[in-house]
Order: structure tokens, then C-alpha cells, then sequence
């Protein structure tokens, strides 16, 4: 294992555990956390895009984002790491099984994606999805809803990945920033939750699941 994966899977952790604590502590807490990363994408954005005609819609749209992801773990806490969870096994599975298994390429956008990480971030997803309810007993979620509910956030998540690559690969970057060793920017680790998350929200309005 070489140290950029090493970097990788620590600095992971200790994200992950940071961002956990504020989103159960809620409140004053979870307003900070969710303030300081909305400024930190914002300023890799723009750093990224200056000059662009799209800067300002791309920041309208994280914006948007950031905002639903205040009233969704308003509204249920639960269902919001429901989706958080979704996302992080959708980049952890199409990491791991596009490093295992690698074979033909996703996309030309990102090089790097392959269609067994595409079918590892499903995998991975579902499995962790499942677990979650069952130990959680949240009744409401039958199988049927949930899977369809991991399959399209988990299909969303990868889009933002993609949607954000095509970004960086049109501006002639590899990563957005280099504030968390291993992965880049923030904007680097969370694209995929910043499209899932206002989609989420959404998509259980609709079936009147908050």
C-alpha cells in the first residue's frame, strides 16, 4: 500500500469522524461546520472557475445545496445520515472495487472511474443502506423504497463526482485544492454530496418520507 493511499484512508477517517459529531451535535455546531465548508467550496470554486460565465450559477447551486442540507437534518436526522452514508459508500465502493478489479473505462471526462467502481459504489451503497434501517429499525423504509432510494442517490452522487471532473478537466486541473492530504480540495470530496443531497431532499418530499 503506498502513502498516497495511506494519506488517503486516514485522512478519511478523521473527516468523516469530524463531520459525524457536528451533524448528531446539530444546532449552533452543525451551522458552523456546515458555514466554514460552504466558504471553503465556494472559494475553490471560484479559484477554479474566475472569469468563467458559469462561476456564478455553480455557486448559486452550492448554495442551494448547503441549504438543503441545513433543513434535511433539521427536519430528520436520521434520513439525512441515511444519505450522507449513501454517498460515502458510493465513493469508498468506487474506489476500492475500480483499484481491486480496475477493467474498461466509465467515462473520458475521469480517466480514473471504471465500470466495476461504478457497480462497487451501487454494491457498497446498498449494503451499508440496508445495515443502517435494520439496526435503526426504521420501519417506514420498506425494501422496495430503499433500494430505489440508495440506486438514484447513489447514481446522483457519482454524477456530481463526474459533473465536477468535467469541471476540473476543462480548467486544466487535477484537484480543486490541497487542504486535505490525499484527496485535494473539499470540493474534491464532497462533489458527489453536494448533487445528492438537494436531489435527496427533493425525492423524499416527493414521497413524504420528511
Amino acid at each position: 500500500m503506498n502513502q498516497e493511499i495511506i494519506k488517503r484512508i486516514l485522512s478519511s477517517i478523521i473527516i468523516i469522524a469530524i463531520a459525524f459529531f457536528f451533524i448528531i451535535k446539530g444546532s449552533f455546531f452543525f451551522i458552523f461546520f456546515l458555514s466554514i465548508c460552504f466558504f471553503i467550496t465556494s472559494f475553490e470554486w471560484y479559484k477554479m472557475t474566475k472569469n468563467k460565465n458559469y462561476f456564478l450559477l455553480g455557486l448559486v447551486f452550492l448554495i442551494l445545496s448547503f441549504l438543503s442540507a441545513f433543513l434535511l437534518r433539521n427536519i430528520f436526522l436520521k434520513d439525512f445520515i441515511l444519505v450522507i452514508l449513501i454517498c460515502i459508500s458510493t465513493d469508498i465502493g468506487g474506489f476500492v472495487f475500480g483499484k481491486i478489479f480496475k477493467g474498461s473505462k466509465l467515462i473520458k471526462i475521469s480517466p480514473n472511474k471504471t465500470y466495476s467502481g461504478m457497480i462497487g459504489s451501487f454494491f457498497l451503497s446498498i449494503i451499508s443502506a440496508f445495515f443502517y434501517i435494520n439496526y435503526y429499525d426504521l420501519i417506514y423504509w420498506t425494501d422496495n423504497v430503499l433500494f430505489i432510494t440508495v440506486i438514484l442517490i447513489s447514481s446522483v452522487s457519482q454524477i456530481g463526482d463526474l459533473t465536477v471532473s468535467y469541471f476540473k478537466r476543462i480548467s486544466k486541473i487535477k484537484n480543486t485544492g490541497k487542504i486535505i492530504p490525499g484527496h485535494g480540495g473539499l470540493l474534491d470530496r464532497i462533489d458527489g454530496m453536494i448533487f445528492a443531497i438537494p436531489f435527496a431532499f427533493i425525492f423524499l418530499k416527493v414521497i413524504k418520507f420528511i
